[in-house]
């Protein structure tokens, strides 16, 4: 279709190069430039010349029936003479048929992926969940056990390793102390040797039952202290004691299940691990197995926060002499040192994690599994075990407790300042962009950042008046960029020749409220040079949560974490509290050291054009061995997808089903193993609440252990000048834990005016 368009009057002259609006039976389809040379109106009409336009209609709208298309003039919505026009598209009967079939198969595609959805929402939930989680493990044990006889093989387990099991005692209720030693008994692997370090209980009938057990048993062997230490100097007592390949740790009220060594030792085999740990459930005093702890793999952001490893921990010997035993100095947190401290000696694709249920924490009276409240001294001993590992490390960093509980912030106090470009998108919504743009210019107390606003053909004459406003800001500039919406290659383009060494991509429906906003994702970043991407947490203007991560494989492809929850809650497990790894987090508001996102090829821009696309990203920077961390420090109000609008509208729901399936295909069984999102939570119900049904998947092998590349940074790691605090070494012994041609100018075009 072909035509000329000329707006003006006799008196101001006739203008060409006029924005046109094309729609096709009433819906938006393309916006087009009428600026081809067009000599032949010129001459008649003496006018502009360059006022000609061709435009031929996606592949979509080519179809071999009569639809209308009208064009109109932007922005005043004028409707250019001789429009509407009626057409068909049949050149080719073939063609037509083809295309015909396409878009028959494209639309059963599209209404099957809704009825296998519908399915699952109508369909009767059989299964289990968190709430009940005392009848999932009452079906998932024996399962377990079964899976276990079943794959036995005496080759699995390299030789015959010796595990010794190290377990501190004092004053336990004599019940459940014997209900400990026998589950130790009960194992399946029977090379095993328990250490009971007896830290002084003066108690006869105590030791009575532990002298009845080491006859009754060589393998118990008991240590009596002449004087009560505490729980780390018992511990190295027993660490000291132990000829064990393997040392595990284990509290003398607590519970084994009963192939929990065995099954730890074949994911050591199979993972060539130094330092190993399980999932972990409570029990009460009616035997009710309660708030299960599944965890996510190694997580070392995470652990600064929290000790979610806590049990069941297996560690090599030879890995523990380098390691050290536990301190005294961090009693009632010397598991979190001992972990901190293993981190430091131990590479972390030499830790694994086994997502098994295996360790039963007993709750009674005066354990911190039933209330911390019992055990005050245990936070300030978290904080100085947090504190002194990273001064070790040469990390600047105050720490300090979460609620009066034992998890911790950690404030980093670098005195870098790298540069970062922040890379904000727009057409139209001006308001929107404008309130964004104000938010960053008010909170924002980072000295070294500049702005550019990506204008993808917006026409209103409020944009225009934007544009001129922005002219005299400094530090902010205008990409205009005259393409249909791709979110991917606008982003590249205005990616593509900035020098700074951090890239931030921000929404424009995301507000910030912080004044060290930036500050917090640049540190995330300075703290680790294996850090490539950052991203921040999100809230809708109701303060409910919109984005506190990805969890991969949700909804086929991938999911935000806490959906819904209040802003101030933590969610399962207490995981939206933290910093954490993660797989991914959304371009809503992600900062990407340039480097990583120039190396990885930036956003894929034929593929994923509108959605995936930072998915895409992050597992491509993870897939060149680099991190990916989210942090709900910086949190932000997050107006979602206000500008491009949803996806599961007709317009674009077929675009969204392509973008999916290209994902299924490229990244496979990478969305259904996330190595953050722990396999007993479903994928295709609520997150951190539905659990699979044990037996139905008996198959399922946890993940080998990283395999995440190890490489040199291309950029350079922080320095700094901290002094390194003197702590006084370890006690002996260890513990119980990045051609249309892109115009960027500060001068936006003359407005345009139409008769």
């Amino acid at each position: 279709m072909s035509g000329w368009v000329v707006c003006g009057n006799d008196i101001e002259g006739w203008k060409g190069n006029q924005q046109i609006l094309v729609t096709c039976n009433g819906q938006k389809i393309a916006q087009i430039e009428a600026n081809r040379y067009r000599g032949d109106v010129g001459k008649a009409l003496s006018c502009d010349p360059y006022c000609g336009f061709q435009f031929s209609p996606p592949d979509l709208y080519r179809k071999p029936y009569e639809q209308e298309f009208r064009f109109y003039v932007l922005p005043d919505m004028l409707e250019v003479t001789n429009s509407p026009c009626l057409t068909s598209f049949v050149t080719d009967a073939n063609e037509s048929l083809i295309i015909d079939v396409i878009d028959q198969i494209d639309a059963l595609h599209v209404e099957l992926t809704r009825l296998r959805r519908k399915v699952r929402e109508i369909l009767p939930q059989p299964g289990f969940t968190i709430a009940d989680y005392h009848s999932w493990a009452t079906a998932y044990f024996p399962v377990l056990r079964k899976y276990v006889d079943r794959t036995r093989d005496n080759d699995l387990i390299a030789g015959d390793p010796l595990v010794s099991i190290v377990c501190p005692v004092w004053n336990p209720d004599l019940t459940d102390f014997t209900a400990a030693i026998e589950s130790v008994r009960a194992q399946t692997w029977q090379n095993w040797e328990l250490i009971l370090v007896d830290d002084c209980s003066k108690n006869a009938e105590l030791r009575a039952v532990i002298e009845d057990f080491a006859k009754a048993d060589p393998r118990i062997k008991p240590i009596f202290q002449e004087k009560n230490g505490g729980i780390s100097i018992a511990t190295n007592a027993g660490l000291k004691a132990a000829q064990g390949e393997w040392v595990a740790f284990f509290d003398h009220d607590d519970l084994l299940a009963d192939v929990a060594v065995e099954y730890m030792l074949r994911e050591a085999t199979r993972s060539r691990a130094d330092l190993i740990y399980s999932d972990e459930d409570k029990i009460d005093a009616s035997g009710y197995y309660r708030e299960p702890a599944f965890k996510t793999d190694w997580n070392y952001r995470l652990l600064l926060g929290v000790n979610y490893v806590c049990h069941f921990v297996m560690i090599r010997h030879s890995a523990l002499q380098k390691v050290g035993g536990l301190n005294k100095d961090y009693d009632g947190a010397q598991d979190h040192d001992f972990l901190l401290r293993a981190s430091e000696h131990i590479p972390s694709e030499k830790i694994h994690h086994v997502p098994e249920t295996l360790y039963h924490w007993r709750i009674t009276a005066n354990s911190t599994a039933s209330d911390i409240g019992n055990k005050r001294y245990a936070i300030d001993a978290g904080i100085k075990a947090v504190k002194d590992h990273l001064e070790r490390r040469n990390l600047p960093a105050n720490v300090d407790s979460q609620m009066g509980m034992t998890l911790y912030t950690v404030d980093w106090q670098f005195n870098q300042s790298p540069s970062v470009t922040i890379i904000i998108p727009y057409k139209d919504e001006i308001p929107t962009t404008e309130r964004c743009l104000d938010a960053i210019r008010k909170y924002t107390r980072y000295p070294n950042y500049k702005v550019i606003l990506i204008n993808n053909w917006s026409i209103t004459k409020e944009a225009e008046a934007f544009a001129k406003k922005v002219d005299k800001i400094p530090n902010v500039e205008i990409l205009t960029v005259k393409e249909p919406f791709n979110y991917s290659r606008i982003n590249n383009l205005a990616a593509k020749d900035e020098a700074s060494d951090f890239l931030l991509f921000l929404n424009n429906d995301v507000f910030v409220e912080q004044e060290n906003w930036l500050e917090i994702l640049v540190n995330e970043a300075l703290a680790d040079p294996q850090v490539a991407i950052v991203g921040g947490k999100f809230v809708y203007p109701n303060q409910t949560v919109q984005h506190a991560g990805v969890l991969l494989g949700i909804g086929d492809v991938a999911g935000h974490a806490h959906v819904g929850i209040p802003r101030n809650e933590g969610g399962y497990a207490g995981r939206a509290y933290f910093p954490q790894e993660i797989s991914a987090v959304t371009a809503a508001g992600m900062l990407i050291r340039r480097p990583a996102f120039e190396l990885v090829g930036g956003f894929d821009e034929e593929h994923l054009k509108v959605a995936f696309n930072d998915i895409d990203l992050c597992l491509k920077v993870r897939d060149a061995g680099y991190k990916v961390i989210w942090t709900p420090d910086f949190c932000a109000e997050h107006h979602e997808s206000l500008s491009r609008g949803s996806d599961d509208r007709p317009s674009t729901e077929r675009r969204f089903f392509h973008e999916t399936q290209f994902m299924i295909e490229k990244w496979g069984k990478t969305l259904r193993t996330d190595p953050f999102y722990n396999p007993h939570f479903t994928l295709d119900r609520q997150v951190f609440y539905d659990l699979t049904i044990p037996g139905v998947d008996e198959t399922r092998y946890p993940p080998l252990a990283s395999s995440r590349k190890k490489i040199r940074p291309l950029w350079d790691a922080p320095t700094f000048t901290v002094e390194p605090k003197k702590v006084s070494p370890a006690t002996e012994k260890p513990a119980t834990r990045k051609t249309q041609t892109k115009t960027r100018t500060k001068k936006p075009a003359a407005a345009k005016s139409a008769e």
